[in-house]
């Protein structure tokens, strides 16, 4: 694949409490003919990150015609496992109509930097509010995956809810740091709510080169799967992106060389690249991403080149 970058698309200016800095991990979904959504977490003076949106034009996606004024999505209440941020990372529309978004919720721990595990929210309204289906995780801890259930994918096939996520138990101290340990794995519900403890793990990481992976993107086509993924690199310690191929989705060929995407020296994604998903708008396929601090530098979108 080959990209045209087309430079950052949106940061928060700043004026908005809860929306200080940082546009992480972009969620595009069509809400109506005339909107493109994408939820973005945003984060506050402490730094504890909410969900919010702008909405671009669905002809030309480096557009921005709508930014929304408070948070979708709030943090969890005092104790709960997302009650230091909430981070987005797939909004489907379900069967009945109603609009899901799958998030990770951040909870801070004493013998270890944060856990991650992974909530539901439904919209009632087509994507302007969201609340809670459970105060407690649909990806709750689990003797195989005790610390990390999350950064999940879903689809519905017509009959079931599929899932690609990240998941794990292990920190490992790299270059000083403590650093969390996971690789993806797929898990099938019926309903989107109810998952299986443990999944099939499908993307093993590569110990030697890296330490875990980010949000998955699986696109299913005439051809099979593809994915998108975000790679935790070890060496320099930055994400990087990914691109692996399957035929059922559960056996997956890595091609990372293909992803033709990486880092722009000194420019806003000079030192990281990460949670690339790809849209189509205007004729053309496009892939928004992060770029250096996890979005602190707001989102980007490259246009992809025809062979």
């Amino acid at each position: 694949m080959k990209w045209r970058k087309h430079g950052v698309v949106w940061k928060p200016s700043g004026a908005q409490w809860w929306a200080r800095s940082h546009a992480t991990c972009p969620t595009p979904i069509r809400i109506d003919e005339h909107t493109l959504r994408v939820y973005l977490q945003c984060r506050d003076e402490h730094n504890v990150g909410r969900i919010g949106f702008v909405d671009l034009d669905p002809l030309d996606p480096r557009k921005v015609i709508r930014e929304s004024l408070e948070p979708v999505l709030d943090i969890g209440s005092p104790g709960s496992f997302d009650d230091n941020g909430v981070f987005q990372t797939c909004v489907i529309r379900a069967p009945d109509g109603r609009l899901y978004m799958y998030y990770v919720g951040f909870e801070l721990c004493h013998r270890i930097r944060y856990r991650l595990l992974t909530g539901l929210a439904v919209s009632m309204d087509n994507g302007n509010t969201f609340h809670r289906l459970q105060a407690t995780p649909v990806l709750e801890r689990s003797p195989d995956e005790q610390l990390f259930r999350c950064g999940p994918w879903v689809e519905h096939d017509g009959q079931h809810f599929r899932m690609w996520y990240v998941a794990g138990s292990d920190w490992e101290t790299i270059d000083g740091k403590p650093m969390p340990i996971y690789d993806i794995r797929y898990a099938q519900s019926n309903d989107g709510v109810h998952w299986p403890d443990q999944g099939q793990v499908v993307l093993p990481i590569e110990m030697e080169k890296e330490h875990g992976f980010g949000r998955p993107v699986v696109r299913i086509g005439p051809e099979g799967y593809r994915m998108f993924y975000s790679i935790r690199q070890r060496n320099p310690t930055r994400y990087g992106l990914g691109y692996a191929q399957s035929r059922d989705g559960l056996r997956w060929e890595r091609r990372d060389a293909d992803m033709g995407l990486d880092v722009t020296e000194g420019a806003w994604d000079g030192e990281a690249i990460s949670y690339a998903i790809d849209i189509e708008a205007g004729g053309k396929t496009w892939l928004l991403y992060n770029g250096n601090d996890f979005g602190g530098t707001g989102f980007g979108i490259a246009e992809r080149l025809q062979p």
